[in-house]
């Protein structure tokens, strides 16, 4: 397997599986959405993993799912904890390109309506604001091009595009 997929990273609600899904239309690969491929594995919503075996063993799911997946020209959309898996992050970084959908906090904020139900991985005690500052650091160490996220879905593409073209 060579380095032929797109994987998204960042934060809940950066727009990683919107801008995954119009990205593989317009560039003609086909769609992962890892979150979904962890709900498939464990038959139960992200929520409930997180509920049943907590926000460490939810990890080492999600780990271990993202270290399996194997994909050829795809756009890959992980769930925003999917770096906290260096197992699964060396697997991306080996089967493609790791694009960072950098948003900032206030953006973030304002998106996130109810992190509980969403299956946001936030360990007790931690505030959103901790969780971002947490994040950003390791969204920048893996990624290889880092998009700054502004406007909509469309101009993210449009940057991603753009590029692809100049790579």
């Amino acid at each position: 397997m060579s380095r032929t997929n797109l994987v998204l990273i960042g934060m809940p609600a950066s727009g990683k599986s919107t801008v995954g899904v119009i990205l593989a239309k317009v560039i003609g690969y086909d769609f992962i959405d890892t979150d979904i491929l962890i709900q498939k594995a464990e038959k139960k919503r992200l929520s409930r993993i997180i509920e049943d075996i907590g926000v460490d063993g939810f990890l080492e799911v999600e780990n271990r799912v993202n270290a399996a997946v194997e994909a050829d020209h795809c756009v890959i959309a992980t769930g925003g904890s999917a770096v906290y898996g260096e197992e699964a992050m060396r697997h991306f970084k080996k089967i493609g390109h790791i694009m960072y959908l950098k948003t900032d906090y206030e953006t973030i904020s304002k998106r996130l309506k109810n992190i509980k139900r969403r299956g946001v991985a936030l360990k007790d005690g931690q505030t959103l604001r901790d969780l971002y500052d947490e994040r950003v650091v390791l969204y920048e160490k893996y990624a290889d091009t880092v998009i700054e996220e502004t406007g909509d879905a469309e101009d993210v593409v449009v940057k991603i595009l753009t590029i692809l073209d100049k790579g």
